[in-house]
């Protein structure tokens, strides 16, 4: 016959398995608040990245036109002297000029409108080439969050700006953005040059800036994408790198 386990035995085993299990719940929890806390510290560091590149954007613009009155006297000037060529050399000085602080797009939403302008202004302040044709809805009145939009857009541009400026000879820099609605669905696209082929880990790219993980940018990307149950695609070629993402609205 069969020696019976003691009692006292199987109660430590029960014992045991609860201590384990309440360890591995606290354990979840504390990893959970951890997360949520450096998401938080990272959209709030994100946030006021953006707000500061805003802000540049428009003391930018309040700065030329400030000069407006000065340049409106230098070209009455030079007209009235028939300097039509220094007239011509400084017009086109002044388009360049306006060109960097100017609304690059306008895409109807004014959310979207000041993070795409911002980060194209300093991808243009970088000597980066840009092209960008967006449009969005005014009011999203669906489950689609402007903020996630937005940090999706930031992240992009800021990976984009990133990988340009790793590129040695300013003149192959570019960036290239399109967003629109297709089949009531908010299409993004993103594509910009590189230097050196991106690394990956598995099927995931990692970040430059966190080569030791899957870079906590893209993963707030995936992170937003899985979130509205859309698709996001990232394919590398021979200089370019791009980024796909469609999200129903």
């Amino acid at each position: 016959m069969a020696q019976e386990i003691p009692t006292i035995w199987i109660v430590a085993v029960i014992a045991a398995v609860a201590v384990l299990a309440a360890a591995a719940a606290v354990l979840r929890h504390v990893v959970g608040l951890l997360v949520d806390r450096r998401t938080l510290r990272y959209q709030s560091d994100l946030l006021q990245k953006h707000c500061e590149e805003v802000q540049n954007m428009y003391r930018q613009t309040r700065g030329w036109r400030h000069d407006y009155h000065n340049h409106i006297q230098t070209m009455k000037a030079h007209l009235a002297m028939g300097n039509l060529k220094e007239l011509e050399i400084y017009l086109n000085e002044l388009e360049q000029d306006l060109t960097t602080v100017d609304t690059v797009i306008k895409t109807g939403n004014v959310m979207v409108d000041a993070i795409l302008n911002s980060k194209l202004s300093v991808a243009a302040s970088k000597g980066i080439a840009v092209e960008a044709k967006a449009v969005v809805p005014k009011e999203l009145d669906t489950s689609l969050s402007e903020v996630d939009i937005c940090l999706i857009i930031g992240n992009l541009m800021d990976n984009a700006i990133e990988a340009c400026m790793r590129i040695r000879q300013e003149g192959e820099r570019f960036i290239r953005v399109y967003m629109d609605i297709l089949k009531g669905q908010l299409y993004i696209y993103v594509i910009n040059a590189v230097g050196e082929s991106p690394k990956k880990l598995g099927a995931l790219y990692i970040s430059a800036r966190n080569a030791d993980g899957h870079g906590f940018g893209l993963m707030r990307i995936d992170k937003v994408v899985d979130k509205y149950h859309g698709y996001l695609d990232r394919q590398h070629e021979e200089g370019v790198f791009a980024t796909e993402i469609m999200l129903p609205l």
